[in-house]
């Protein structure tokens, strides 16, 4: 029973870490966001505020962002008709500029591409031995990329396997 039972916990305590860990590591809102900004007293500070905010913005669409996506997946390994091993792995997307919030608009589908992707990974044998090989590493990545874009376009350039793991049951 406990064989059984390990993976699933072990899949919670992921997440649960996973959970804790990004409101643990969450950026903090700046002191002057907390206490509400004040308008700026003259036109010249208004304008040199103005000017900031948009160098911010230019430098933001022209430097890479990475969105962790929310949950872990969990892919069985189905072999004789039996699970005879979960794999875990958590992802990363890299994108180009702003755009964090069309990923989590888009996550459901992402995920659900995702998943389709690496059951057929799973089902060609993509996680059998040692799946931590370059090689295999790099078509699944490929792959995932591919699946990104066909989701959300040009806007990805790289997915991140940030965690991987195999327990075999």
């Amino acid at each position: 029973m406990i064989k059984k039972l390990l993976p699933v916990l072990l899949a919670l305590i992921g997440t649960g870490a996973g959970i804790g860990a990004g409101l643990f590591l969450a950026p903090k809102a700046p002191a002057n966001a907390a206490a509400g900004e004040h308008a700026p007293a003259d036109e010249h500070a208004a304008g040199e505020h103005n000017a900031e905010a948009a160098h911010d913005e230019h430098d933001e669409t022209l430097s890479s962002t990475y969105v962790k996506l929310n949950n872990q997946f969990v892919i069985p390994i189905v072999s004789s008709d039996r699970v005879k091993s979960l794999v875990v792995l958590s992802l990363s997307l890299e994108i180009q500029g702003p755009g964090q919030e069309a990923i989590y608009n888009q996550e459901p589908k992402l995920r659900d591409v995702f998943l389709r992707v690496l059951f057929d990974h799973a089902n060609i044998g993509g996680f059998e031995g040692n799946f931590t090989e370059s090689r295999r590493m790099d078509i699944l990545r490929r792959s995932l990329h591919e699946a990104a874009r066909n989701v959300l376009g040009s806007i990805v350039s790289d997915v991140l396997i940030t965690e991987i793991a195999r327990q075999d049951i």
